[in-house]
């Protein structure tokens, strides 16, 4: 039987305790990265919100938003987006996001920004096409560097944590289409194309000397891009040779 999911707010320290249980259960980090409840409670105290996505009243999935305010601006930053592995790939990850695009409009936001691995080509496919984010900024070694084992349990090297910002403009001709379910297709052709690894998970445990010859390339392929006020705007999914889509920047 097929669970009923619920998407609500999380406000209990028992609800945020779960977040973070299933924090530890998906990202698998060392236990000093972990955001601890008392985190949640104070961004929730500070104006953000943990939206929660629950089957038969078990936290599945839940997206944190914590409030922002730069230059001038103010926005949510969308720290983390966790769903349970039996739930992922059934569509509770969308859910989640467009109830949280949904939470920020009512409280007068139109702008949430987020971090992701640019090497991942299924996020990359979700966060551009589905959702509707571009991206603009790349930030080299972002949370610093990454230490994986790759199958050869002999060799440990460290990976820079290399991010893009997806940035996501709530009320946007694009992501208020997508919101309704309709189609969006660029009207310009891409200006430039960057193609990444199809499996990057794969790649860094069997051979990680490409994987980091790769990531190498990604970056200086988006930080010319960038340089040459280009956007990413869409992604091309491939079983081989996935891309990100680059157009002049008009927005």
């Amino acid at each position: 039987m097929k669970s009923e999911i619920e998407i609500r707010e999380c406000t209990s320290v028992e609800e945020l305790t779960q977040c973070v249980a299933l924090q530890r259960e998906v990202f698998a980090l060392p236990e000093i990265e972990i955001s601890p409840v008392r985190h949640f409670i104070v961004t929730r105290h500070a104006g953000g919100f943990a939206l929660g996505a629950f089957a038969d009243g078990k936290l599945a999935g839940f997206v944190l938003s914590v409030a922002a305010f730069v230059g001038g601006e103010k926005f949510f930053y969308s720290h983390m987006t966790a769903v349970k592995k039996e739930f992922q790939s059934s569509g509770i990850g969308a859910r989640l996001k467009w109830a949280q695009r949904a939470r920020a409009l009512e409280k007068g936001v139109n702008y949430i920004k987020w971090t992701f691995q640019p090497v991942q080509a299924r996020n990359a496919f979700f966060n551009l096409e589905k959702l509707g984010a571009i991206v603009r900024s790349y930030e080299p070694n972002f949370y610093g560097t990454d230490y994986s084992t790759s199958r050869d349990q002999t060799k440990q090297f460290g990976l820079d944590s290399d991010r893009l910002f997806a940035e996501w403009r709530l009320d946007s001709e694009k992501v208020e289409r997508l919101a309704r379910g309709e189609k969006f297709f660029e009207a310009d052709e891409a200006a430039r194309k960057i193609e990444i690894p199809n499996d990057w998970n794969a790649l860094v445990k069997d051979y990680p000397e490409i994987a980091v010859a790769e990531q190498r390339r990604v970056k200086k392929e988006f930080q010319a891009a960038f340089a040459d006020r280009l956007i990413g705007l869409g992604f091309e999914r491939s079983e081989t040779n996935p891309k990100y889509l680059l157009f002049e920047d008009k927005i």
